[in-house]
């Protein structure tokens, strides 16, 4: 149940965002904030929740409010979870341990990066056994070390494969090719041996290291074929994340994916898509209850995860918010971050009358009245 006698809140997630702006250097800064080329879906991915608006009810016995829910049959204390963002220790020097733990404090999934900065054992060990971890996964041109990868998280506890599908290239990101970005000196690529490309690639770049790295390293020929490879690797769920069409989503659906992640890739990818909000009434109707839905991009408000499980979302993933956090305070930081988010899901769902997450209706969103839409 969520806290009845919470202090009030003084910080907002752009709050933090603000702060963290001030903290974190310039390159680093950007290589979280930016997106790709002119950046039109980053500001859709938010924007898009502005154009929808929430019916307020009344009189509907609002004493006790629930934020559980259950993610591919565990069950999580809130429908909000932390989606991977790569190199967390350049925002702060715990990194993706200290993300873990504050997920694990606050009874959520936390998924960790393949291009994270602390190995898959260490924010195994630093979480937690009672940690609900995830482990997102590139395919790499070499598949043994790809295979090794799913086999380390799958002994480590970690309950599900998040396949990124949306990156057979990397986007063009015009900060990070200004910046000329890498990755510190002092960090590398954890989860594969120090003295490799695959751990120090992201370095001594003309342009953007990550883009080198990505060309040289990740395979482009990726396709559904791969998805029963990786089933045949592993007794994890495997989750597809990068799904922005309800025709992809027929086809996840004919591989045996567990669960499908709408997400264009916090709009770093392919610029001009729709936000993710956008298209997730129709992959919803495609998936048809068969499995899970999940999406990220642009969530910033409580307000939002209530738009997002109302259209049909089970979770609903939060990356830069969570980074922001990390980066004003570590762990804490991010506590807070989430809480805040928490305790304005618990607020919005109270005023639309609705007592659990599990029980969203979704006649509760429409499009603004000046609008149209074919949601």
């Amino acid at each position: 149940m969520a806290s009845q006698s919470l202090p009030p809140l003084t910080r907002s997630v752009r709050d933090f965002q603000e702060k963290a702006k001030e903290i974190l250097p310039k390159q680093v800064y950007d290589y979280y904030a930016s997106g790709a080329t002119d950046e039109e879906s980053l500001r859709e991915n938010c924007a898009a929740f502005s154009r929808l608006v929430l019916k307020w009810r009344c009189l509907r016995s609002v004493a006790e409010i629930d934020l559980r829910t259950s993610v591919q049959g565990t069950e999580i204390r809130s429908p909000i979870c932390v989606a991977p963002t790569a190199m967390q220790r350049m925002a702060s020097p715990d990194g993706e341990v200290a993300m873990a733990r504050a997920c694990a404090r606050a009874g959520t999934i936390m998924t960790l990066s393949t291009w994270a900065t602390s190995s898959i054992e260490e924010v195994a060990a630093g979480a937690g056994a009672d940690s609900l971890r995830w482990f997102q996964l590139y395919i790499y041109k070499d598949r043994d070390l790809t295979r090794k990868l799913v086999e380390r998280a799958e002994q480590w506890g970690y309950k599900a494969i998040a396949l990124t599908v949306d990156a057979p290239r990397l986007g063009i990101r015009y900060a990070d090719a200004r910046n000329k970005f890498t990755l510190p000196p002092h960090l590398t690529l954890a989860n594969f041996s120090s003295s490799g490309a695959h751990a120090t690639g992201v370095k001594g770049s003309n342009q953007s290291g990550l883009a080198e790295y990505v060309a040289s390293l990740i395979d482009r020929s990726l396709c559904w074929d791969d998805i029963d490879w990786l089933k045949s690797i592993t007794s994890l769920p495997v989750i597809v994340k990068g799904v922005m069409s309800a025709e992809d989503a027929r086809q996840a659906l004919a591989h045996g994916v567990a669960g499908i992640w709408v997400s264009n890739h916090g709009a770093r990818q392919l610029d001009t898509t729709p936000a993710t909000i956008e298209v997730l009434p129709e992959i919803v109707r495609a998936v048809d209850k068969r499995v899970e839905v999940y999406v990220d991009g642009g969530v910033r408000t409580g307000t939002d995860v209530l738009k997002a499980l109302a259209l049909g979302a089970r979770a609903v993933f939060v990356g830069r918010p969570a980074l922001w956090g990390l980066a004003c305070d570590r762990e804490v930081g991010v506590q807070q971050v989430l809480r805040v988010l928490n305790v304005e899901l618990e607020v919005a769902l109270a005023l639309c009358g609705c007592a659990s997450v599990q029980d969203v209706p979704r006649s509760i969103v429409r499009p603004a009245a000046r609008l149209h839409s074919s949601l």
